[in-house]
């Protein structure tokens, strides 16, 4: 058990909420190791950031030692067929068979040649090797216009030597090179072109090698493409597919690139684009384990620093939680006051600051106990005047309640009790001038008004009984409304609401689902409309419609009512209709702006707006 309550008290030296040299120490802790980690991880990125620049500096090196080696061995290549058209002219043998006995002997020295002919200066080749193709035309034929003036390289897969030849399989299928070269006698006329494919196999073999030769013992990989950018040689996923100016050659940073840029299009041979990729972890590897290092040599620096850091500031706040338990005694009641520690130091201060407010404590009792009879006394105070605020807002109900049960009256009951009133007083005058169908067919009428009126005034209780608008938000309530308008007028009726405004749920909604309600009620009743639009705003900053109403830039709710019907003019008296007027009590009761537009034969635009 001792043991168990040495261990308690050791943590407890350590607990930064009981010691004050224990959050001290953590502190030091925290702050030495994210230095660890800022410096840790600036070191790795920029040791990452040069072995990056190195290792592609030395792909790029590598690579255009590849270009260069390719280069030389295809003007290799180009220089034996010279010397052979050389020989040829030398020989002055221009028979088929002694033709293709140089051009035979030429292959048999450099098997990577899969095709070799000699065309006369009229375009028809005269001798070649394999299935030959004697006598055929190649006039037309690139390698056969450009070897006629020099010599030249160009791409086997968009240069075929002749018809049915190798080359002029699909592209995608064939690649190799084709070379010609002029065979000229020495007084300059031109006898004849000798032409050649250089088999892809050749650049495989080479490449490999050119890889092995490179001293070095990275792991590399190598993309070859020519001049229309499709990678003939690469990585599986890479063969055939075209490098685009915006290729990630990296992978997502997963490969180090170093790429050949020619600084000028070569005017003749073959434009090579040399890529070389090493894999970023292997190349990265020493870097990253360096950071790790520098990070846990910080790290344990700063753990022994933070250790030091809570011994030593324990022995320099000594004083400090003397003081502190002096202020518990005073607290508990065990002690009367403080000693005031020695020193100027700032425990010396706050002990002194302290020991003076101990002696200040009965007064401030007493202070406050005066305090607290005012208290209560303006308490008492606001409380009446609170209550005399609730009967006035009561009383404020009862009359907005009041006005709002006539509206509803007018909205229904003595609208139809007017229309039953006028057919009845029909029906009395014409009584006599009626024959009986006429008579049953007023008096269907009648009754169907007075049906009318007794629906219009159950719903207007259902009405006021159930509030939906604040069990569903505006939105909804609207939503519902203009639905059962539709289907009981048959007026196409349209909602536009955004979220924020659709979602108010208070007093204000229920006022603003009133407005709507006896503005539809207008329109089905007076404007012969096609169609109605209802549309439910809510804006944060002040617009150029709004301007003229608020001068500030408060969030405000819009709300407007359009219909495409017979309009009429606002400025008009129309005695006898109290729709519009109903409309401004209501909108003047949430302190809304209200302005109706409409024009005859133009349709109504009624504008609703107030402060969220």
């Amino acid at each position: 058990m001792d043991a168990e309550e040495t261990l308690v008290s050791i943590l407890q030296q350590f607990d930064p909420r009981l010691r004050l040299a224990a959050a001290i120490g953590w502190a030091v802790f925290a702050i030495i190791l994210l230095a660890a980690l800022v410096g840790a991880n600036l070191a790795a990125q920029k040791a990452e950031h040069r072995v990056r620049a190195d290792a592609e500096r030395l792909l790029t090196q590598f690579a255009t030692q590849i270009r260069h080696t390719l280069d030389m061995g295809l003007e290799t290549r180009r220089s034996i067929l010279q010397a052979t058209a050389a020989q040829i002219v030398a020989s002055r043998d221009w028979g088929a068979g002694a033709l293709r006995r140089h051009i035979e002997a030429v292959q048999a020295q450099f098997p990577e040649f899969t095709w070799l002919g000699v065309a006369d200066e009229h375009g028809h080749v005269v001798a070649a090797t394999g299935d030959g193709h004697h006598g055929e035309n190649v006039a037309t034929r690139r390698w056969f216009q450009e070897g006629r003036r020099h010599s030249f390289v160009g791409d086997a897969r968009h240069i075929p030597l002749v018809e049915g030849s190798p080359s002029s399989v699909p592209t995608s299928q064939t690649p190799g090179f084709v070379l010609a070269v002029p065979i000229s006698q020495p007084s300059g006329h031109l006898v004849g072109v000798l032409g050649a494919r250089l088999s892809w196999a050749w650049v495989e073999r080479h490449q490999d090698g050119l890889l092995r030769g490179l001293e070095t013992d990275r792991s590399l990989d190598l993309l070859l493409a020519v001049k229309d950018n499709q990678v003939l040689i690469g990585p599986r996923n890479w063969l055939g597919r075209t490098l685009a100016a915006n290729a990630d050659l990296s992978e997502n940073g997963a490969y180090m690139v170093g790429r050949h840029v020619a600084h000028t299009e070569k005017k003749e041979g073959v434009d090579w684009t040399v890529i070389l990729r090493q894999d970023a972890d292997t190349a990265l590897a020493h870097a990253r384990t360096t950071r790790q290092a520098v990070f846990l040599v910080v790290f344990l620096a700063g753990l022994a620093s933070a250790i030091a850091a809570v011994f030593v500031t324990r022995a320099l706040t000594l004083r400090l939680t003397v003081l502190a338990d002096q202020a518990q005694g005073v607290r508990q009641g065990v002690r009367k006051n403080l000693s005031v520690p020695a020193g100027a130091d700032e425990i010396g201060r706050i002990g002194a600051t302290l020991s003076d407010l101990v002696g200040y404590l009965q007064q401030e009792k007493q202070t406050l106990a005066t305090l607290n009879a005012e208290l209560d006394a303006r308490v008492a105070e606001r409380t009446a005047r609170i209550e005399r605020m609730a009967k006035e807002a009561r009383h404020a109900a009862i009359t907005r309640e009041r006005l709002r049960l006539a509206r509803e009256l007018h909205d229904t009951l003595a609208h139809s009790l007017m229309a039953l009133l006028t057919q009845i007083r029909l029906i009395r005058k014409l009584r006599d001038r009626l024959d009986p169908a006429e008579l049953d067919a007023e008096l269907a009428r009648a009754e169907e008004v007075a049906a009318t009126g007794l629906a219009d005034a159950r719903a207007a209780i259902t009405q006021m009984r159930h509030n939906d608008v604040c069990d569903a938000g505006l939105g909804a309530a609207l939503q519902e409304l203009l639905s059962r308008f539709q289907e009981r007028s048959g007026v196409d009726a349209v909602l536009d609401a955004d979220t924020q405004a659709a979602g108010m749920a208070d007093e204000r909604a229920e006022t603003v689902f009133r407005i709507v309600e006896e503005a539809l009620n207008n329109v089905e009743r007076h404007a012969n409309a096609q169609t109605v639009r209802v549309a439910l705003r809510w804006t944060e900053s002040q617009s150029a419609e709004s301007s003229r109403w608020s001068p500030d830039d408060s969030a405000r709710v819009r709300v407007e009512v359009a219909d495409d019907g017979v309009g009429f003019d606002p400025t008009t008296p129309s005695p006898g209709h109290y729709g519009l007027r109903g409309i401004r009590e209501q909108a003047e009761l949430i302190r809304a702006r209200f302005e109706p537009r409409s024009q005859p034969g133009a349709g109504t635009c009624l504008v609703l707006e107030f402060e969220a």
